[in-house]
């Protein structure tokens, strides 16, 4: 499905689309839905993760002395949209652990359908890091507008956005407002609904990982 929006990159792979076809079955239980987001949000780290710079290091090998790449000192933060955003810092951390973790709480004001935000807790130190904010699921992309706004507030080093799912009403608000900021999904999906979901989807993200509905 093609798409014109620069900022965004839908990872096709087959094993991500593969984990995300029995993410969306309504029959996946709890259990699994969790296992499944975090293996497919770390097949979405390697994409989002592709460009962090390395530097050559001197090691020996059993055979022999050589120069080998590692990852040159940047540092990195990944900051969670509460609550469903939690769902993929595991999966995030497994294979960057050394990283730091911030958190935003943000619930829509159900008046004016704004984002609020009720919580707001990043590493002392994050202006000196590249964050990556996750959140499954990219819909109206009111909270995640958001929740950059307040991460180039703290003046951080680089922003990307890491979701499940995207509408394409959410990544055009997101790009109109962060057209700095890269998008990294595993599907684009159709449209949204009257009350702000994503179709075809999943349902709500936090209810299916938390067992809450």
């Amino acid at each position: 499905m093609p798409h014109d929006f620069p900022t965004l990159t839908v990872v096709r792979h087959p094993l991500v689309q593969h984990k995300l076809t029995y993410i969306r079955s309504q029959d996946t239980t709890t259990e699994n839905f969790r296992r499944l987001l975090r293996e497919t949000t770390q097949m979405l780290a390697y994409e989002a993760t592709k460009d962090l710079p390395t530097e050559l290091i001197e090691i020996t090998t059993p055979v022999a002395t050589m120069r080998s790449p590692v990852i040159s000192g940047k540092k990195l933060c990944f900051v969670s949209i509460l609550r469903a955003g939690n769902g993929m810092l595991d999966g995030m951390l497994e294979l960057l652990p050394a990283a730091r973790v911030g958190h935003i709480g943000l619930y829509r004001d159900p008046g004016t359908l704004e984002p609020v935000e009720y919580y707001f807790k990043v590493p002392d130190d994050v202006a000196e890091r590249d964050v990556i904010v996750v959140d499954p699921m990219l819909a109206t992309g009111n909270s995640a507008a958001a929740a950059l706004d307040r991460l180039k507030e703290c003046r951080v080093q680089t922003l990307k956005l890491v979701c499940l799912l995207a509408a394409p009403e959410g990544v055009a608000n997101v790009a109109a407002q962060h057209p700095d900021v890269p998008i990294v999904t595993a599907a684009l999906d159709e449209r949204l609904n009257d009350h702000g979901y994503i179709v075809p989807g999943l349902g709500d993200a936090g209810d299916r990982m938390f067992g809450t509905k």
